[in-house]
């Protein structure tokens, strides 16, 4: 049930909904992911390493909010739930307990790789029925392939 009417097609709403949703989940996951390696880090790099999780967590909740409220904004009624988002990332599983530094950011660079690669997914799926969303997610992509570089280069020795 759409309680906004949307200005796009049912079955370009249908595809813009489904890129904007599976982002969403992506997103969320991304952030508890970033924030779960956040606490358990350890190693001589700790605190650079936990400080640019924390830079991650941010821009994944910021980009969050956006693509939830793009969602509203059309109509689309967004679901972050836990078990959702549990059902539904794409992102992957990370250990539990401590994670040294070199392996936390491993993870990380894992883990927004795969974000990446969806967000990329989507990007393409949304140029024809909405090009509006498309933007969003591309703007999204570039500031996660950032953090990706820099997970990346604090990692190659």
């Amino acid at each position: 049930m759409y309680v906004v009417k949307s200005p796009l097609a049912e079955a370009d709403l249908k595809i813009v909904s489904d890129a904007l949703q599976g982002a969403l989940v992506d997103l969320v996951d991304l952030s508890l992911v970033a924030k779960q390696i956040h606490w358990n880090v350890i190693g001589p790099r700790f605190r650079s390493v936990h400080l640019q999780l924390d830079d991650v967590v941010d821009s994944a909740r910021t980009h969050m909010d956006e693509v939830a409220e793009r969602a509203s904004t059309l109509g689309v009624s967004p679901d972050g739930r836990a078990g959702t988002v549990a059902a539904t990332s794409g992102i992957g599983k990370i250990g539990d307990g401590w994670i040294k530094d070199n392996d936390a950011v491993a993870a990380m660079t894992d883990a927004l790789a795969a974000a990446i690669t969806r967000l990329r997914e989507r990007v393409a799926a949304t140029a024809e029925p909405d090009p509006v969303t498309q933007d969003l997610l591309i703007a999204i992509t570039a500031d996660l392939e950032k953090h990706h570089w820099m997970f990346q280069a604090s990692n190659n020795e």
